[in-house]
């Protein structure tokens, strides 16, 4: 009964964090990252075409036709696709998002909390400071800002936990081990980058741990059956994992690296010592938001309070500690201490100002799957040292009350460090209506199975809508259209890495800037010339453009975007909500009279 109190706490507070979304999930979106908003969302409409058409998990040609898109080197959530295709099919791509959201952050305390009572703390109530803490702080609350990866904080509790199991010997090497495998392979299938963590920061954890004078007995006598078990959980792992894991470094659309700037997308030191702008302290305007690399990442903003009460209580909980809490205290401070050090990224940065020092991030650049983590995403593993200290410490004064005046210092330590940090509701905004075209299936008039038919602007981080209307289309199940372009990863960046989206071509980028800027283009048979290689490389069948556009900056230039379609291919037919320019083979783009294809050269993307 107790543990569902909490988990109603739990589930109270995320849904708190998401009320924007749930207000209206279909008409909203997160106002700070509606790409990767609009990406999951059709991850989950892509989920019920495993389901119920068997599609491959891992590689898709309907995204950036004709080429396709690796699946398996994205953030795929295969996981919760799969899981959620029930529910995504009747409801649709829009509540699912929000549901798993929701649930993330509620699972995220939830299991921390569950964790701590279990493995570090007799009282309950220092179980529920830990783990609200753990599910809830900044790091997590950024996240939430378009990331149902990066959310699923859940997973190091529940492999950490399971983990934890084999400090004592136990016959049972062979269960475990395929638990922790099919752990692992779920974990990679939902968030690979935070499991690869995961790993690196439970591996140090139980080396720091077992050498301790009095956990080194234990260990050494759990040892067999403990490398036992790991030893087929990475077997069981690599079964499981083998055709994502060759997808993702060598298959069809594979790249090496990161497509984000490393040095760019690392914590400013001095970030971990102020506050948040989606919190308390944001509502008193005490924040200083502007240290991260954008609202989505800012992983540490714990404030310098918060630093202050974990470091005196890292030192009240060594004093007169047993070997066994040293050793546990140590294993912490070095695991948070390392993880910290690592999200500065190869070069310290100090409010807004790089300075040309190496930090030890920058000798593992060129390590794989280093080479491809963006070093902030480090701080959140701090956000479980700092939750299990706070656990302890709050267990502490409860077991051992101090006097009167030490109580109430306490408290207002803890309440200075932590009211400030309570989050406020991710910011949403408006997002384009679904066209009936879409939602009624009058696009099958147009387009048969597989064939390709695109919203102007094409599907982007700038632009989502094309993107998104086609994961509507196939949790609905049938026929399905394909759309050139899109929001993903892939390669064609600089040096064999990475990129964001597919390698520009000129037509695509000429709406998507006309649509942005409302910049008018002077057509001329160049243009015409180039548009046309393009829809024959795409193989377009249609183009439409909505009676409404917004974009990721608000509402879209759609008058000047109708006005360039209009001179390519004159008027556009009006069907349903939509204006429409079907595109026939041997139909080219209306030439203007006079115009050769020969002149001055034409900018180029």
């Amino acid at each position: 009964m107790r543990h569902a109190v909490v988990a109603a706490v739990c589930l109270g507070a995320s849904v708190w964090v998401t009320c924007g979304l749930w207000a209206d999930p279909f008409g909203r979106t997160v106002a700070h990252n509606e790409g990767d908003h609009a990406f999951f969302e059709w991850l989950l409409g892509h989920g019920v075409r495993i389901v119920t058409a068997g599609a491959d998990p891992f590689r898709t040609d309907l995204l950036n036709a004709p080429g396709g898109v690796n699946l398996a080197a994205n953030t795929s959530i295969t996981v919760y696709a799969v899981v959620f295709a029930p529910l995504t099919r009747v409801a649709g791509p829009q509540i699912s998002y929000v549901v798993i959201l929701t649930l993330n952050l509620a699972a995220s305390a939830f299991a921390w909390y569950l964790l701590l009572r279990r493995h570090a703390v007799r009282h309950r109530a220092a179980a529920v400071l830990g783990g609200l803490f753990c599910g809830f702080a900044p790091g997590w609350i950024s996240h939430a800002n378009g990331h149902l990866n990066w959310t699923a904080g859940w997973l190091a509790p529940v492999v950490l936990g399971w983990v934890l199991r084999w400090r004592t010997p136990t016959r049972r090497w062979l269960r475990d081990g395929v638990v922790l495998g099919v752990l692992l392979a779920a974990g990679f299938l939902t968030a690979a980058e935070m499991l690869m963590q995961i790993a690196l920061a439970t591996g140090v954890f139980l080396i720091v741990w077992s050498c301790g004078r009095g956990t080194w007995p234990r260990a050494r006598a759990a040892a067999p059956t403990a490398f036992a078990a790991a030893g087929v959980g990475a077997l069981v792992a690599g079964t499981l994992l083998a055709y994502p894991l060759y997808l993702h470094f060598a298959g069809p659309g594979s790249f090496r690296g990161t497509a984000f700037r490393q040095r760019f997308f690392a914590e400013d030191a001095a970030a971990f010592l102020v506050w948040p702008d989606r919190s308390v302290a944001a509502l008193l305007g005490v924040q200083r938001g502007d240290l991260a690399p954008n609202p989505t990442e800012g992983t540490s903003f714990f404030g310098a309070p918060l630093l202050v009460l974990v470091l005196a209580g890292t030192v009240l909980l060594w004093w007169r500690a047993d070997r066994a809490r040293k050793a546990l205290m140590r294993a912490l401070t070095v695991v948070g201490v390392l993880f910290a050090v690592l999200s500065l990224g190869p070069r310290l940065r100090w409010l807004g100002e790089e300075y040309d020092i190496a930090l030890p991030y920058a000798s593992l650049t060129g390590l794989p799957l280093f080479d491809a983590a963006l070093p902030g995403r480090f701080a959140l593993t701090v956000v479980g040292v700092i939750g299990t200290t706070l656990a302890l410490l709050a267990d502490r004064l409860l077991r051992h009350p101090p006097a009167i005046h030490l109580r109430v210092l306490a408290g207002a330590g803890l309440a200075l460090a932590l009211v400030p940090l309570l989050p406020a509701p991710v910011l949403t905004v408006e997002r384009t209506a679904e066209p009936r075209f879409i939602a009624d299936g009058t696009w099958k008039r147009f387009a048969a199975d597989g064939e390709v038919i695109t919203a102007l602007p094409h599907g982007s981080a700038v632009a989502p809508d094309a993107q998104r209307w086609q994961a509507y289309t196939m949790a609905r199940g049938g026929r399905q259209f394909r759309i050139p372009e899109g929001y993903f990863l892939g390669p064609g960046g600089r040096n064999g890495a990475g990129r964001v989206g597919a390698p520009g071509r000129r037509t695509g980028g000429m709406w998507t800037r006309t649509a942005v800027t409302g910049h008018a283009y002077a057509i001329d048979n160049r243009d015409r010339y180039t548009v046309r290689s393009d829809l024959a490389y795409w193989k377009v069948r249609a183009l439409f453009v909505p009676d409404r556009i917004i974009g990721k900056d608000g509402v879209m230039f759609r008058a000047a975007l109708v006005r360039t379609m209009t001179e390519l291919f004159g008027p556009g037919e009006r069907v349903d909500d939509v204006l429409l320019w079907r595109v026939r083979p041997g139909i080219d783009p209306m030439p203007v009279p006079g115009d050769g294809p020969d002149g001055p050269p034409r900018p180029t993307d």
